[in-house]
């Protein structure tokens, strides 16, 4: 795994208690994810362990003397390759790949241990650039490896992830790796903090406090500030100027009132959701400005915020200007602003009357999380709506896949991202879900892999040790039963994994499913605080 030597160490985790379902769950508990219930101290040094992954210094294994494993006879399969590679030998020694080219043409070394995959095909490994994950570390964890994702980016910062991703460096856990946001910095009032629950966010009002938020999240050691929709103009430049200042990234939401030009130009590295992004591209977009402007909230307020909200975005996606969109658009392919559109998540939001209710993914998940996904959509989505609305969410879902196939025709860069554990977005499985979207919206298949491997390790800065399949990167891979260019569909037909070389089985993974079910079924007190709704994008707490 990445090496550690760059860490601080960890204090210790603050023992979490769940929430009995009468009562009511605090509001970061329901706007942004169980794990992020922990206090939100990130451990690691970010920057220092980033520069590592950039420079190859993260290595832990790849030496002569280590196992060398031999993969043959697959068809390998990457974004740096316009036709795949078949009938090929995959040399891996340690965690390192050290030799890919066609079978024959590469001699296996005696000793080497050979896995023959003769009909099988070879992806990099996936990442999941949107993810507020759950459960306990028997859940979250081996959900992303037994689905192919080996790296994950965390979108609030979380002591319990922290440690799972100290556990897992260290070898103590097995796990993808793990890029953590910092603490949520909000505006006051905030959808993700009331009296009640104070410290759902980092509130900043000012640009004097944007600058400290900015650099307690350095102190702590995030990876990156997290944004979100309700910091005020001013102190989200603040935010951005403190960021370049102390050298670390900032990503997120768009702000209701910065518009998206100016976030791309501030260097806003990533765009969350495509919620915000209508609200440039408008012919009207000086009434949708005023209305987001008109926006107003009680503390944690989200109900109130969410219908208000819904009105400004349907009027500029109402008023779609190609135009403007267009302007919109270079500016962010300029500026190098990546967008996660997050489909996965918007297509529930969007239509919450097609929940499939009885998935059978639901086994994976903790009782107490699942019932708190019932909860809100029995008391959130459905509720309220009138057939206009309704028909107004059903049309607008539409319209996201026409937008993200024009930011794909504009050239700007897409990251797949599915806001994983989010209401019935299953760890892992839901990205799988993402990468369909990705094509239905008019991705070629071999885009939408690009998108969760290849343009991923670039955003991260890891291009050259992580995304492709190449000599020197790492051995983060997954072994398909069929071909994913033939139909995006056919990655999740997962044979096997590789995670830092090592080799997951078709008959382990089965048992790290089954692990998980079983932890799925433990008491609620092993478990994290529930009511596990996602990011805050969309979700109020019970009232």
């Amino acid at each position: 795994m990445l090496a550690s030597a760059v860490r601080q160490q960890s204090p210790t985790l603050p023992v979490l208690r769940s929430s009995a379902m009468s009562d009511l769950p605090s509001r970061r508990h329901v706007l942004i994810g169980g794990v992020a219930a922990g206090a939100a101290i990130v451990t690691a040094t970010g920057a220092a362990r980033s520069a590592a992954v950039r420079s190859g210094e993260a290595r832990t294994a790849g030496g002569r003397g280590e196992p060398l494993l031999a993969l043959v006879g697959v068809t390998v399969i990457d974004a740096t390759r316009a036709q795949p590679l078949i009938n090929s030998t995959v040399l891996i020694r340690g965690d390192r790949i050290v030799r890919v080219g066609r079978r024959g043409q590469v001699p296996v070394p005696p000793g080497a241990t050979v896995v023959d995959l003769t009909g099988k095909y070879l992806i990099p490994g996936l990442w999941e650039m949107h993810a507020h994950s759950i459960g306990t570390e028997h859940i979250s964890p081996p959900l992303y490896l037994a689905n192919g994702v080996t790296s994950v980016r965390e979108m609030a910062g979380s002591a319990v992830v922290a440690g799972w991703r100290e556990a897992i460096e260290q070898g103590r856990i097995r796990g993808p790796r793990w890029t953590i946001a910092s603490t949520i910095v909000d505006g006051s009032p905030s959808l993700l903090a009331d009296p009640e629950d104070p410290s759902g966010a980092i509130l900043v009002a000012t640009p004097a406090q944007a600058r400290r938020a900015v650099r307690q999240a350095k102190a702590e050691g995030a990876d990156f500030v997290k944004v979100y929709s309700r910091v005020p103009r001013e102190a989200y430049a603040a935010i951005a100027d403190e960021a370049r200042r102390q050298h670390i990234p900032f990503a997120g939401h768009c702000p209701d009132t910065v518009p998206i030009v100016q976030a791309s130009d501030a260097g806003q590295r990533s765009i969350e959701h495509i919620h915000t992004l209508w609200c440039a591209t408008s012919s009207r977009h000086r009434q949708v400005q005023r209305a987001l402007a008109s926006i107003t909230i009680e503390p944690g307020g989200y109900a109130g915020w969410f219908r208000q909200f819904h009105k400004a975005e349907w009027l500029a996606a109402e008023n779609y200007s190609p135009k403007r969109a267009a302007a919109v658009f270079t500016r962010l392919v300029r500026n190098r602003t990546w967008v996660t559109p997050t489909l996965a998540m918007h297509q529930i939001v969007d239509r919450p009357e097609a929940l499939f209710l009885a998935d059978d993914r639901l086994k994976y998940i903790p009782a107490e999380d699942q019932q708190w996904w019932r909860w809100a959509v029995d008391n959130i989505y459905k509720p309220g709506r009138n057939p206009q609305e309704v028909a107004q969410q059903h049309a607008l879902f539409d319209r996201r896949l026409r937008f993200v196939a024009a930011m794909r025709e504009a050239g700007v860069s897409l990251l797949a991202g599915s806001e994983s554990g989010f209401i019935y977005a299953y760890p892992g499985f839901s990205l799988h879900d993402e990468l369909a979207l990705l094509v239905r919206s008019g991705l070629t298949p071999r885009e939408a892999l690009g998108a969760a491997t290849l343009q991923a390790a670039t955003f991260m800065g890891a291009q050259h040790s992580l995304g492709t399949i190449h000599p020197g990167k790492l051995a983060d891979l997954v072994v398909l039963d069929a071909d994913p260019l033939a139909d995006i569909t056919h990655t999740t037909k997962i044979h096997a994994v590789l995670a830092a070389g090592h080799l997951i089985t078709s008959a382990e993974r089965r048992r790290m499913l089954t692990s998980v079910e079983q932890a799925a079924k433990e008491k609620p007190s092993r478990h994290l605080p529930s009511a596990t709704i996602g990011c805050g994008c969309h979700t109020p707490r019970k009232s």
